[in-house]
């Protein structure tokens, strides 16, 4: 598999990452006090197991374990777990780490990852559940403190990845707890890096260092992850010293941050796809309607001619190249090349507003219609300006757009609910695999199967349902990946739901502090290390 290209504007900041690699080796002893990172989504909640939701995630990777962890590149290595292999074709054995505490002293056992994994489907009100990572498991049986087999109804070999997506709890503290009392920090109680301290909606989370944590030690006693949706607000907090760190610093300051001697930029290409929901339920579509103003009766994105006329009219190397500044790759698929599911034959809509307006006359709307976009504010690199930039292109070839954005707490809330009629979102492939974007947004969604908790655009086809589910029990890795390439091929085809591209993620310092770039993009305060100048 080739490597991904790189756009020329980020070989200075890799070069600059590289030189910071280089200088880990003269990083000083752990022993600095405090860290600030200024992060740039809402965290919604602290309770691991309530909303699947990249800020959540991002904090509760401090805070709880998981049995199996990931490298800064998406591979898998031991975290509670030592080991873990198949006794037969339905049954897993995972082998726990010995001496793990929780924050209050008590140690983590083989009880604590059964009722973490139990819980899962039983947290009221998710609005993302963490259940297609837990669905496969049909029973679970607990051999000793440090010994915990899961057993499935048919062969199951993404067990491994689906567990590097299940934070562990304390039984004692969590049994009966609701997700208010982890947000209070009453019930936040983990055996991870960090202990919690204080978490404020809108604002901040503050963290201290586990002392006693089993592995090897963060180098900052203190964290404080500051809460800067605003973009010159984030930039302005690193410039002033208000901050060490910022995730998503704009792509308009890339310039000034690389020409300055006190700060240091870091990327690496995400595995986070940007995309556009569509709503595929058979209704008057909320937010679409006629020249006229007036609902229309029939869903027009229900016509898959509609679908690909709007993917036509979208200029993707153009947002590539303009709105992300060179920080982004076109895409066509569900994870990037480096990923195990990559179908090479797909490549990114090419740009055709002729071909989109000959595909509106005819599926009937050869005057087009008028449509609001939706958008999440802050959460994505660049996020309203392509939202925006996506209405400009579509009015173009007919359809008059209008942008409506919103914070991503209660954006998503509404999403999940199949309110809008087209809006954007992104998604990381967490288990490092095609089949996470595949069952989470493109299954039929189904409570019962744990499939499709993301789909919200509430897409269907049971032809790539059916490859969903057989890749998921192909224990042959060629055969899996050839299923996962024709179920995204099929839902491409479809345009279940319609890709823009992979961003670059980047994060600024201070010169004085050195941070190790992630393929998941999490912003870990444990991977920042102070460095002598």
């Amino acid at each position: 598999m080739r490597p991904v290209p790189v756009p020329r504007r980020l070989a200075a900041a890799i070069a600059i990452a590289a030189s910071v690699a280089l200088g880990v080796a003269l990083t000083a002893p752990a022993s600095a006090q405090e860290l600030k990172i200024a992060v740039a989504a809402d965290v919604t909640s602290i309770d691991p197991h309530f909303f699947n939701l990249f800020p959540n995630n991002n904090i509760a990777e401090h805070i709880f374990d998981k049995l199996v962890q990931m490298d800064a590149d998406s591979r898998m290595i031991p975290g509670v777990a030592t080991s873990w292999k198949t006794l037969d074709d339905r049954t897993w054995e995972f082998k726990l780490r010995r001496g793990v505490k929780f924050h209050d002293g008590s140690e983590l056992t083989a009880e604590d990852v059964a009722f973490s994994i139990n819980r899962v489907p039983t947290v009221p009100n998710s609005p993302g559940p963490f259940s297609a990572y837990t669905k496969a498991i049909v029973g679970i049986d607990i051999v000793d403190p440090y010994t915990i087999r899961f057993r499935t109804a048919a062969p199951h070999p993404l067990m491994p990845n689906d567990m590097s997506t299940i934070y562990i709890v304390s039984k004692k503290v969590a049994t009966g707890a609701p997700t208010e009392d982890f947000n209070s920090g009453k019930a936040a109680v983990g055996s991870g890096r960090y202990k919690f301290v204080r978490y404020v909606n809108g604002d901040r989370v503050e963290i201290v260092r586990n002392d006693a944590y089993w592995g090897e030690k963060p180098p900052f006693a203190r964290v404080t992850f500051r809460i800067i949706k605003n973009e010159p607000a984030r930039m302005a907090a690193l410039l002033s010293g208000d901050v060490d760190a910022i995730e998503q610093p704009p792509t308009a300051d890339l310039a000034r941050l690389k020409s300055d001697p006190k700060f240091t930029l870091t990327s690496k290409i995400s595995h986070r796809v940007i995309y556009f929901n569509f709503d595929h339920l058979d209704r008057s579509s909320p937010f679409v309607t006629g020249k006229d103003g007036k609902p229309l009766e029939k869903n027009p994105l229900t016509d898959v001619r509609v679908r690909r006329a709007i993917s036509k009219a979208i200029n993707r190397p153009a947002i590539a190249e303009r709105v992300m500044e060179g920080q982004a790759i076109p895409s066509g698929q569900l994870v990037s090349e480096k990923l195990f599911g990559h179908n090479p034959a797909l490549k990114a809509e090419a740009y055709d507003p002729e071909g989109a307006k000959k595909l509106l006359a005819e599926a009937g709307y050869p005057n087009g219609f008028n449509l609001t976009i939706h958008g999440p504010a802050g959460r994505y690199v660049n996020d309203e300006k392509i939202v925006q930039a996506v209405a400009q292109m579509l009015a173009r070839v007919g359809i008059t757009a209008k942008v409506e954005t919103a914070p991503m707490g209660p954006y998503s809330g509404r999403a999940s609910k199949q309110e809008f009629s087209f809006h954007m979102v992104g998604w990381g492939a967490s288990t490092g695999e095609a089949s996470s974007p595949l069952r989470s947004l493109l299954a039929t969604f189904n409570r019962d199967k744990g499939l499709g908790a993301v789909n919200w655009g509430r897409y269907s086809n049971t032809r790539v349902d059916y490859l969903i589910e057989q890749a998921l029990q192909q224990v042959n890795d060629e055969n899996r990946m050839i299923m996962l390439q024709r179920a995204t091929e099929l839902a491409m085809a479809d345009l279940g739901i319609m890709p823009i591209h992979f961003q670059f993620t980047m994060w600024a310092t201070k010169k004085n502090v050195a941070y190790t770039p992630r393929t998941d993009e999490y912003t870990l305060a444990f991977q920042f290390r102070p460095v002598r100048q």
